[in-house]
C-alpha cells in the first residue's frame, strides 16, 4: 500500500509499505480522506525525534485523520459500511489502571498514530479500533473532521480549567493549538479572550469575532493588556500555548487570585515557575496531554455550529503532493494555521 514514509530526517517518500492491516471482530476498515500536519509531524521530520521518541526506522507519518468506513468487524454494531468517520489516533491497553481510571490519555503503553513506532495514517486505508472511530455528523466535512483532534486539545484544557460563564480568558501562542483552545475557551463560556501571538497574520483569524481582544507582543505587553481589560484583577483562566520557555517567567502575574493556569504547549527545555507567586494567590495550576472522552464533545460543537474551524483551515494539496505540503508546513508561512493531505481515488 503508498504511504508518505519518514525514512530520515528531512527525507519523505511516497513509496509502497507493508503495513498490519488485519480486521479484528472489533475493528473497522477505513478508507482515508483526509489527513491534518500536525507540528509533531513536522517535528519528526525535521528532527527525526520529539524527547525519548526517536524515528529509528521508516514511519508513516499523519494522525489527524477523517475518512469512510468501507468493512466492519463482526462485532461492530454501532457503525457501518460507507459511515464518514474521524478516528481518535492514540489506542490505550483497555486494562490499565489509566484507562480504568477514565484517564485512558496517560496510559504509558497507548499505542498513538506516527509515534515512533508506530505507523501513521497517511496512506490509503487503515484497520482501526471501532470505539475510537466516531462518525461525523451530516454537515461536518471530511476537512473539519480531520481537524477535530487539535480541536480536543483545546477542548480538554478548557475542561481541565473548570471554565464558568463569563470568564476572562487568555490564551498565550495563535497557532493551531492556541486557535483551537481560544475556539474551546469561548466554548466553555469564556465572555472574552485576550490571544496572544508574534506573528500578527495568525492572530488575524480572529480579528473579526467581536469576543476575543487580539494582542501582538511585538507592539504590545501582554500584561498591560490584561491589567486594563480585567480593571487590574487579572484573568480567571490563562492557557499557555506556545511553549515559549520565556513565557513562564511573567506567566502567574497574568492569572487573577483564585484564577487558573493551563499548561498546554510543551517547552522545549526545564522552565522556572514562581511558586511563591502561585501560592500568594492560590493559583489552580493544570496541565494537558492529548485528550480523553471529548471526540464526542468536539463534533457535536462542531455540528451545533457552536464552534467554526474553517477559517483556519489554510491550505489542502492532493496525496499525489504530500511531499510538497510538509515542505511547505516546514517554511512555517505566517498565515499558515493547519495544511492538510486529501487522498485521491
Amino acid at each position: 500500500m503508498q504511504a508518505l514514509v519518514l525514512e530520515a530526517t528531512r527525507e519523505l517518500a511516497l513509496r509502497d509499505i507493508d503495513l498490519p492491516q488485519e480486521l479484528g471482530a472489533q475493528d473497522v476498515r477505513i478508507r482515508i480522506h483526509t489527513v491534518g500536519i500536525c507540528g509533531s509531524d513536522l517535528h519528526y521530520y525535521t528532527h527525526g525525534r520529539i524527547g525519548p521518541f526517536k524515528v529509528e526506522a521508516p514511519m508513516v507519518l499523519g494522525h489527524e485523520a477523517s475518512g469512510t468506513i468501507i468493512e466492519v468487524g463482526s462485532a461492530v454494531t454501532q457503525l457501518k459500511v460507507g459511515d464518514r468517520v474521524c478516528m481518535e489516533p492514540g489506542i490505550p491497553r483497555l486494562d490499565s489502571p489509566a484507562t480504568l481510571r477514565g484517564l485512558y490519555n496517560l496510559d504509558p503503553s497507548v499505542r498513538f498514530w506516527a509515534t515512533p513506532p508506530i505507523h501513521g495514517c497517511l496512506t490509503g486505508s487503515v484497520v482501526h479500533p471501532a470505539a475510537f472511530t466516531y462518525r461525523l455528523p451530516d454537515n461536518v466535512s471530511f476537512a473539519e473532521g480531520a481537524i477535530v483532534e487539535p480541536l480536543s486539545i483545546g477542548l480538554q484544557a478548557a475542561t481541565k480549567a473548570r471554565m464558568k460563564p463569563g470568564d476572562t480568558a487568555v490564551v498565550i501562542g495563535a497557532g493551531t493549538i492556541g486557535a483551537m483552545t481560544a475556539l474551546a475557551a469561548l466554548a466553555g463560556g469564556a465572555a472574552r479572550v485576550i490571544l496572544a501571538d508574534v506573528v500578527a497574520e495568525k492572530l488575524a483569524h480572529f480579528a473579526s469575532n467581536p469576543a476575543v481582544i487580539t494582542v501582538d507582543v511585538t507592539q504590545q505587553h501582554l500584561s498591560a493588556v490584561v491589567q486594563q481589560v480585567t480593571e487590574g484583577w487579572g484573568a480567571d483562566v490563562v492557557f499557555e500555548a506556545s511553549g515559549h520557555a520565556g513565557v513562564y517567567q511573567t506567566l502567574l502575574d497574568l492569572v487573577c487570585p483564585g484564577g487558573c493556569a493551563v499548561l498546554v504547549g510543551m517547552p522545549p527545555e526545564p522552565v522556572a515557575l514562581d511558586v511563591v507567586t502561585m501560592q500568594t494567590k492560590e493559583v489552580r495550576l493544570e496541565s494537558v496531554f492529548r485528550y480523553a472522552n471529548i471526540f464526542p464533545r468536539a463534533l457535536a460543537l462542531l455540528s451545533s455550529g457552536m464552534i467554526d474551524v474553517k477559517p483556519f483551515i489554510s491550505r489542502s494539496f492532493p496525496f499525489s503532493q504530500g511531499i510538497e505540503a510538509f515542505e511547505e508546513a516546514a517554511r512555517g508561512l505566517p498565515q499558515d494555521v493547519k495544511i492538510q493531505i486529501e487522498m485521491e481515488g
